[in-house]
């Protein structure tokens, strides 16, 4: 699959007020400061498509993406494990639409969940990956900043994330926006589950 054109359509705050536009949707989740802004725009070939920020936890809506004109929605998930500070309200918020969206929306196909390459996946990426097993919702983990290591160190750490994850070293993709490495693999997998019925 190849990605042609993307625009931004809408976020949204609440998970009262989830979208249904009508057609697939494919999410991504991290970290805060994983770098999933940067990924959506080398994904997508858009540079400021999705708004970078030196902050980590800045994403705090779900933010809509068209892709192809319509063939599907790329969706930002808020940051989870975020550094700034909130107060409990507005934590139970961020919180409901994050568990919302991801148990509810009936069109969601995959969740592409990024990790740092470079360090072991946290307390916060293994119950993500837990909550999205046991919710039945299709997921690959994708690592990002592989640019940081060499192939060698890439490999070695692709390994032992499979294993702190339980997962199969299959499950996960090594991407760098910066070597625009595994952007062809990303596309692959999506097209897969967007094809699936």
């Amino acid at each position: 699959m190849e990605i042609k054109t993307a625009k931004f359509v809408t976020s949204v705050a609440s998970a009262d007020n989830i979208k249904d536009f009508g057609v697939d949707e494919i999410a991504v989740a991290g970290r805060s400061n994983v770098g999933k802004s940067s990924f959506i725009n080398y994904l997508t070939g858009r540079k400021g498509l999705a708004k970078t920020s030196s902050t980590p936890g800045k994403t705090r809506l779900l933010n809509y993406f068209s892709v192809n004109d319509g063939q599907f929605m790329l969706v930002d998930l808020p940051g989870y494990g975020f550094a700034v500070k909130l107060s409990e309200e507005e934590r139970r918020r961020w919180d409901a639409l994050m568990g919302t969206y991801l148990t509810s929306s009936p069109r969601l196909k995959l969740v592409l969940v990024l990790m740092d390459i470079r360090r072991e996946p946290s307390e916060l990426d293994k119950q993500m990956i837990s909550f999205l097993s046991t919710s039945i919702v299709s997921f690959v983990v994708v690592l990002t900043k592989a640019d940081k290591l060499s192939r060698a160190a890439a490999g070695r750490q692709k390994s032992a994330i499979a294993s702190a994850l339980k997962l199969g070293v299959d499950n996960i993709l090594i991407t760098s926006s910066l070597n625009r490495q595994g952007k062809d693999d990303v596309c692959a997998v999506m097209e897969k589950y967007l094809n699936q019925e």
